[in-house]
């Protein structure tokens, strides 16, 4: 793995450096918080090991600022400082595990091959799309073809549930659960009573339905043109 080190303590970036050469990692080194900023921004590392006690820029808002920036290389704190409040800061900012000095090397290194084995961060979208159709979490609007579609509060988690699985059979059971946190079968028709709703809605000046029903399963969202 490519890991950078931002530690200023030059003798413990030296046993560091070498250590985790020798266990085959690709180490870059930095010896203060606004030098480690700049790797990190860069891009290519797989591992993060920041010191909390820097000069120029401290640890938690070195890794603040990258998590800010939407770099989301896993950081483990490498410090002096072990307090449970600190732990807890640590982990609040942005911090993935925590290491206290002086540490067993093979800890260190056994720490930083597991958060090298976990999987790559993926950002939620903020824009759920199905041909013309686009869902926008973040202004909370619904368009087709760059129209602008209403939908009450029960539709939109309505087709926000299914656009997520857009593609995929969704059973009335799990809607029910997902959409109506219902966790009994409530012997009504309020799930097809909305399914019709929002078809209209979606369908209305259109030649291509989007919702489809699947006879004996659920529904589906798919472009079939």
């Amino acid at each position: 793995m490519r890991i950078l080190l931002v530690e200023d303590d030059a003798a413990t970036a030296a046993y560091v450096k070498r250590g985790l050469a020798e266990a085959g990692h690709v180490v870059d080194h930095a010896a203060d918080g606004q030098e480690g900023l700049f790797l990190a921004t860069g891009g290519g590392h797989d591992v993060l090991v920041v010191d909390r006690m820097l000069p120029k820029l401290d640890g938690l808002s070195l890794v603040r600022a990258l998590r800010a920036a939407g770099v989301m290389a896993p950081a483990l704190f490498l410090t002096a400082r072990a307090g449970v409040g600190d732990r807890v800061e640590g982990l609040d900012a942005g911090g993935d595990d925590y290491l206290a000095k002086p540490f067993a090397f093979a800890e260190l290194v056994a720490r930083i091959n597991a958060l090298g084995r976990r999987p790559a961060f993926q950002a939620e979208p903020t824009v759920l799309r199905l041909a013309n159709l686009e869902m926008d979490l973040v202004r909370r609007t619904v368009t087709r073809a760059g129209q602008r579609i209403a939908l009450q509060p029960r539709e939109w988690r309505l087709l926000e549930f299914l656009l997520r699985r857009k593609g995929d059979v969704v059973t009335r059971t799990m809607l029910l659960e997902g959409v109506w946190d219902f966790h009994f079968d409530p012997q009504t028709s309020v799930v097809e009573t909305h399914v019709s709703r929002l078809r209209a809605k979606l369908d209305k000046g259109f030649d291509r339905p989007l919702i489809h029903t699947v006879r004996g399963a659920g529904y589906v969202v798919r472009d079939d043109g």
